[in-house]
């Protein structure tokens, strides 16, 4: 059947919106890049000169090094267990009946309704209570709690679009629910597993809401700590630091890309 001229119509009209769309999307972190190699002194878009001096400025700062090895060893933490719990919770939910499921799936999704400025001062609240706010535990628990319902919710969909068929098979075969589950289960949905973990991974490493109320000390993130930075300064170290951040998340994410390849994380 031949495409009409409303049909070639509607099809160019999706490209230039979705080529609107990705172009509004990309821009800022685009021009970001772009301000970050400035040979000047202040943020100026076309930058006068080509220079690396900004990133040397990043790379040569302590607080900012130490904030980036803080916010990288908190996310691939909070990534492992959020994992390991997103992955139980969303198991549960999909292959069981069981009173308090649909309290247990209302919990899983709940800090996406909450605003985070609440979450971060109701945490506060807690680990202050329990003397607990001179730890790294606090920041933990808050990135935690908001990279939990981005696991669920993808471990859910790929538990529900893979066929049980295999799992069927091995248990016909004696296998044991742990071995189906470690053999079976995990590889079918191991591009979900590595999604969720990436969700997870920028999810904390981005984070300045809640992190902003539970740092402590000189253990700040790296959001938190160019945050601060800006409301003293703007200089293109700013930029410098916020390209830093957005190529450790395209280093992530190409990482996975590398391993099982970027079509099966769809």
């Amino acid at each position: 059947m031949r495409d009409d001229f409303s049909d070639n119509v509607m099809k160019m009209a999706g490209a230039v919106v979705r080529a609107v769309v990705y172009t509004m999307l990309a821009l800022p972190a685009v021009l970001v890049i772009i301000s970050s190699f400035t040979s000047g002194t202040s943020m100026n878009f076309p930058p006068p000169g080509f220079s690396l001096q900004w990133y040397q400025r990043a790379f040569e700062s302590e607080p900012f090094m130490k904030a980036l090895w803080t916010s990288t060893y908190v996310a691939v933490i909070v990534s492992f267990l959020a994992l390991i719990i997103g992955f139980a919770a969303a198991f549960a939910i999909n292959r069981f009946s069981f009173p308090g499921k649909g309290l247990l799936q209302g919990l899983a999704f709940s800090p996406l309704v909450v605003p985070a400025v609440v979450l971060g001062i109701g945490l506060l609240y807690l680990f202050a209570w329990m003397h607990l706010t001179q730890t790294m535990l606090p920041l933990l628990v808050g990135h935690l709690v908001l990279a939990i319902p981005y696991v669920v919710r993808t471990v859910l969909a790929s538990l529900s679009l893979h066929n049980r068929v295999l799992e069927e098979a091995a248990m016909n075969l004696r296998a044991t629910p742990f071995q189906v589950i470690r053999r079976i289960t995990l590889p079918l949905i191991l591009p979900g597993l590595l999604s969720a973990a990436i969700f997870a991974f920028v999810t904390s490493f981005g984070n300045v809401t809640v992190s902003v109320f539970l740092t402590y000390g000189g253990n700040v993130t790296l959001p938190v700590q160019l945050f601060t930075y800006v409301d003293a300064s703007y200089d293109p170290l700013v930029a410098a630091v916020s390209s830093i951040m957005i190529f450790v998340t395209l280093a992530v994410i190409l990482t996975i890309e590398h391993l099982i390849g970027a079509e099966r994380l769809a």
